[in-house]
């Protein structure tokens, strides 16, 4: 039997059919969402929760963005991992953080999104992971109640994994941090642990337990570095004395992860720039608020291949000596 004339004129249709659909797919893959978590304040330091998608203007390495996802008092499940710093200088106040943030747990878990979840690391000289992301606030105290305090304190080892282990998660990320500022047995450096960060769009919130109320002797080198590492991911630093300050610290990190705003954009028109970060600028219409968001992302992919060090070693319910 002879094929009919036309089979091979459908054939070619359907060939260009698919590497039409092939382009499509590609384009598709090639474009990024850039996602942005915001918490918008006023003057007087209060959360304002009621604004529109058409009160934000996103610039990106100065090109102005149309956003095209955007969510008021965002309902995204939060991953938070918990870093609380056991270096032996933490050892006076341990017992009190460790009961605060047993208190910030539940009321995380009680309240929000039931995907919500949380994982525990502690860091001295070392990094030990006690618990994966779980939503069992039993679990986390009891590892908490276990925690003692030792010498050395690797504080960018502790954000370089934390993070490198929030990037796969769904949702909202965030670094929950407790130390007394400083490092001084880090493998990674400061920019190691930014990048990291904001590798993971994580948020830094970081609880500063100051342990010298002067200036003499205080390692404000550390303290500045909190600073930085926090405001560059929108999040901020809170500087309280144990006790009820401390609770009311981990409250307000409660109120603003639950009065977020996501944005989120497919650059468009951005020139390249002399290294892969991107800077990011966002703004609100009204002048006297005040906007509370990570101040730029990295354009390209990075090959994590995990710690590059021996000295940064995480095991669950154990430490694992460095060599």
């Amino acid at each position: 039997m002879r094929p009919h004339p036309w089979l091979p004129g459908v054939s070619l249709l359907l060939l260009a059919a698919g590497v039409f659909a092939v382009q499509e797919t590609v384009i598709r893959v090639d474009v990024n969402l850039v996602r942005v978590l915001a918490t918008v304040k006023n003057p007087a330091g209060e959360l304002v929760g009621s604004l529109e998608k058409a009160d934000f203007r996103i610039w990106d390495n100065d090109v102005p963005q149309q956003i095209a996802v955007f969510e008021r008092q965002t309902e995204q499940p939060l991953s938070v991992s918990v870093l609380i710093d056991t270096s032996g200088s933490t050892a006076k106040d341990l017992k009190y953080e460790v009961e605060s943030i047993g208190r910030f747990l539940k009321t995380l878990f009680g309240e929000g999104n039931p995907r919500d979840a949380a994982a525990l690391y502690s860091f001295n000289f070392q990094i030990t992971k006690h618990r994966h992301f779980t939503r069992n606030a039993a679990s986390l105290e009891q590892s908490l109640r276990g925690l003692k305090a030792e010498a050395g304190t690797s504080l960018y080892d502790a954000i370089y994994l934390g993070a490198g282990e929030l990037e796969d998660r769904e949702g909202r990320r965030v670094i929950v941090l407790v130390t007394d500022g400083g490092d001084t047995t880090s493998a990674k450096d400061f920019h190691a642990a930014l990048e990291a960060a904001q590798m993971a769009d994580a948020v830094i919130y970081a609880i500063l337990v100051i342990p010298v109320v002067n200036d003499a002797g205080r390692n404000t080198g550390g303290e500045n570095a909190l600073y930085t590492l926090a405001t560059r991911t929108g999040g901020r630093v809170f500087a309280p004395q144990v006790g009820p300050a401390l609770d009311a610290a981990f409250a307000e990190i409660i109120r603003d992860l639950r009065t977020q705003y996501l944005l989120a954009y497919y650059p468009k028109d951005v020139p390249p720039g002399k290294d892969r970060f991107h800077r990011l600028r966002i703004e609100v219409a009204r002048p006297d608020l005040r906007v509370l968001a990570r101040n730029g992302y990295y354009g390209e992919s990075e090959n994590r291949t995990g710690p590059a060090s021996g000295r940064i070693s995480v095991a669950p319910e154990r430490t694992t000596k460095q060599k």
